[in-house]
């Protein structure tokens, strides 16, 4: 309720952590907790009049695009009833473009799923989405219980909502970003760990000394109950980052930021405003392509949304705002897209 509260939240997860709180427990209570959490308990929304922006809310191009997609899949699987599962379907205005475009029969020839893990999305959701079809699940388990493990699958900015850790690369190695509480009672960060053993840290042995970088474990993590699940079908993964030869130029700090009423913040500003901002971290396309594929999922070539969206869009449902995302070099150029498929053993 107050801020002893939250002090005695953070004291307690130092001391299960013997005393340095690894950035991602960090992140994942500012964003997940049930109380204190920013999505859980405190984001206002997403748009011109939330908190912050996505594609999906600026523009329509995308949602017709996915629509396209899914009629695409289904038909190369001969599917006439269509599990669709979205994951993290923010105020649900993606969700209402695609079912728009996929018309008026989409009710009877799709389940259309939706896993949300914020209570006040869901009820913004719920509200956009009245009469349409829709269904909320709670579960990767109940999304694919009545569809013996088929579903195309979709997200877009997901990933960088799931917790990640952080490293530093020093003289002698890498080692992992934790944060403590001083005597004051405020955060200072900390390195701890010496990681220069692991061989994903290969693929940035270009990178100078103190360079920063993420690695979202709790996204291979999901990755791997989806698998265990799910049989059949296609995902789409859309979000904004880069693959790892690309993903730090000319950023030595690591893409780590808060965003707080559409102003973006860095550095000691991501410890500030506990559970009221957001935490992001840019993705690094090259593991999920490598992840997914140990999985023995097939990873279609990468793409940027500007390629998807005039990959997928005709003519008729290019909007008054296309050229945004549709441009080389604009806003479509920042965020890619990833296709991957599995297919029943």
């Amino acid at each position: 309720m107050g801020v002893p509260d939250l002090l005695t939240l953070l004291h307690k997860l130092q001391e299960d952590h013997e005393g340095v709180i690894p950035f991602e427990q960090f992140m994942r209570q500012a964003l997940y907790h049930p109380k204190f959490g920013y999505y859980t308990a405190n984001i206002q929304g997403v748009g011109a009049g939330g908190d912050f922006s996505t594609s999906a809310s600026l523009d329509s191009s995308l949602g017709g695009a996915i629509a396209a997609w899914i009629r695409d899949r289904a038909s190369d699987l001969s599917w006439r009833q269509i599990p669709i599962l979205e994951v993290g379907a923010g105020n649900g205005q993606l969700a209402r473009t695609v079912l728009h475009h996929l018309g008026w029969k989409a009710p009877w020839i799709t389940d259309y799923m939706i896993l949300e893990t914020s209570p006040l999305l869901r009820e913004q959701q719920k509200s956009r989405l009245q009469w349409r079809g829709v269904r909320w699940v709670t579960s990767l388990d109940e999304a694919f219980e009545r569809n013996d493990g088929r579903a195309l699958i979709f997200s877009n900015e997901l990933v960088d909502a799931f917790p990640c850790r952080i490293f530093e690369k020093g003289i002698t190695g890498w080692s992992e970003l934790g944060v403590r509480i001083s005597a004051e009672g405020s955060l200072e960060e900390t390195l701890v760990g010496s990681l220069q053993e692991d061989p994903w840290f290969t693929q940035f042995d270009h990178l100078p000394v103190g360079q920063r970088v993420e690695r979202i474990d709790s996204f291979q993590d999901w990755m791997k109950d989806l698998n265990s699940l799910w049989k059949q079908g296609s995902m789409l993964t859309i979000d904004y980052g880069n693959t790892a030869d690309l993903l730090y130029n000319r950023r030595p700090g690591g893409s780590m930021r808060a965003y707080f009423r559409h102003e973006r913040f860095h550095g000691n500003q991501v410890y500030a405003r506990f559970g009221k901002q957001d935490l992001t971290a840019d993705v690094n396309f090259s593991d999920l392509m490598d992840w997914g594929g140990r999985l023995g999922w097939k990873n279609e070539p990468l793409v940027t949304q500007r390629e998807f969206v005039n990959r997928w869009n005709s003519c008729k449902t290019k909007t008054s705002s296309f050229d945004r995302f549709s441009t080389p070099d604009d806003a479509g150029d920042s965020f890619l897209v990833l296709d991957q498929s599995k297919r029943s053993e």
